[in-house]
C-alpha cells in the first residue's frame, strides 16, 4: 500500500469513528472515560472508578438562597440530573430540600459538593463533610471535591476523603481549580485517583493545555462557568453567527462546544426558560471547523481575575 492509499484508508477509518461518536455510540477515550446516550434526555460520562456522571449539570452558585430550593426542584423536573453546589455557596441545605421537593428519587440525582478552604485550614474537614452528607439525606454524596488547592492542606484533606469513600459515604472524590502541578503533587500520595478536576472553562478561557493534561492522567474534566458567568461571551458575534446557522442560542452553542470537547459542563441559571433551553443541546452538532473557530476565541480571561489556582486570596 503506498502512502496515498494509506492516508485515504486512515481518513476513512477516522471518519467512521467520528461519525459513530456523533451518532451517540459509546465513546471510550484514551483517558479512560466514556460517553453514552442510553438515557433519552441526558448523556453520561463514566468516571475512572466506573461511576456514571451526567455530562450536563445544574450549577447553583449565586442563586438567591430564598429561591434555591425552588430552582433546583424545577431543574430536576425538567430533566437535570447533576446538581453542583459547594460549602462556600452556603446553599447545601436548600439544594437538598429542592431535591426532595422534586419528587425524583435521591438515587437518580448526582450531587457534587466541595470542601471549603476554611475547613481545610481549621482542621474541620470531617465536620464539614458530615454536615454536607446530612444536607443531602444523611447517607452519601456522589462526588466531593477539594474546592481550592490550599497549600499544605491538600494531602491531609485527601486522605480524609479517601476514608469517607471506604466507608461508603462518598462515591467519588476529585479536585477543583487544580493546575497540572497540583494534580501531580496529589497523585504522588493518593491511594484513590481523583475522578474529576473541575476548572473554569468557556470560550474566552479554553484551558486547552490543562484539559489535555488532565484527560491524559485518566481524570474527567468538568467545566464551571461555561457561559462566562453571563458576561461578554454571551454577546460574542462569532459564536452568534454559528448559533444562527444552527437555529440555537449562543448559550446552547457554548454548551454543545463543551460537551463535544468531552467535558462535563455545569451552567448556572435561575431562569426557568433558560434552564429548559440549556438542556436542549442534544439535537445538533458543531462541525470540526466550528469547534476550532470557538477554540480560537481564547483570551486566557477568567471571569474574576483572582480565581487563580496558584494565587487565590481565600
Amino acid at each position: 500500500m503506498d502512502r496515498r492509499d494509506f492516508l485515504k484508508k486512515t481518513v476513512t477509518v477516522a471518519g467512521g469513528i467520528a461519525a459513530s461518536r456523533l451518532l451517540g455510540e459509546t465513546n471510550v477515550l484514551a483517558a479512560g472515560r466514556s460517553i453514552s446516550n442510553t438515557d433519552p434526555i441526558m448523556d453520561y460520562a463514566t468516571l475512572n472508578n466506573g461511576i456514571r456522571m451526567p455530562i450536563l449539570g445544574y450549577g447553583t452558585l449565586r442563586i438567591p438562597v430564598e429561591r434555591c430550593a425552588e430552582c433546583v426542584s424545577e431543574a430536576i423536573r425538567k430533566g437535570w440530573r447533576l446538581i453542583d453546589t459547594a460549602k462556600n455557596y452556603a446553599n447545601e441545605t436548600e439544594v437538598g430540600k429542592g431535591i426532595r421537593q422534586s419528587g425524583i428519587d435521591r438515587s437518580e440525582v448526582f450531587i457534587t459538593s466541595k470542601i471549603a478552604p476554611d475547613a481545610m485550614r481549621s482542621g474541620k474537614v470531617r465536620e464539614s463533610l458530615d454536615r454536607t452528607i446530612e444536607a443531602f439525606g444523611g447517607t452519601y454524596v456522589d462526588l466531593m471535591l477539594i474546592h481550592w488547592p490550599v497549600a499544605g492542606k491538600v494531602e491531609e484533606t485527601w486522605k480524609i476523603m479517601e476514608e469517607y469513600v471506604d466507608a461508603g459515604k462518598i462515591r467519588a472524590i476529585g479536585v477543583s481549580n487544580f493546575n497540572p502541578h497540583h494534580v501531580d503533587e496529589l497523585l504522588a500520595y493518593a491511594r484513590i485517583k481523583p475522578a474529576v478536576n473541575q476548572i473554569e472553562i468557556h470560550p474566552y478561557m479554553t484551558q486547552q493545555e490543562v484539559v489535555g493534561n488532565t484527560f491524559a492522567k485518566g481524570i474527567q474534566v468538568e467545566g464551571c462557568a461555561p457561559l462566562g458567568q453571563g458576561g461578554a461571551v454571551l454577546q460574542d458575534g462569532t459564536i452568534g453567527a454559528i448559533a444562527r446557522k444552527h437555529g440555537k442560542s449562543i448559550a446552547q452553542v457554548i454548551l454543545r462546544w463543551n460537551i463535544q470537547r468531552g467535558l462535563i459542563a455545569i451552567p448556572r441559571c435561575d431562569n426557568a426558560d433558560y434552564t429548559a433551553e440549556n438542556m436542549d443541546i442534544f439535537d445538533f452538532e458543531l462541525s470540526p471547523v466550528e469547534m476550532s473557530v470557538i477554540n480560537g476565541l481564547n483570551r486566557n480571561e477568567r471571569t474574576y481575575e483572582k480565581n487563580d489556582p496558584d494565587n487565590f486570596p481565600w
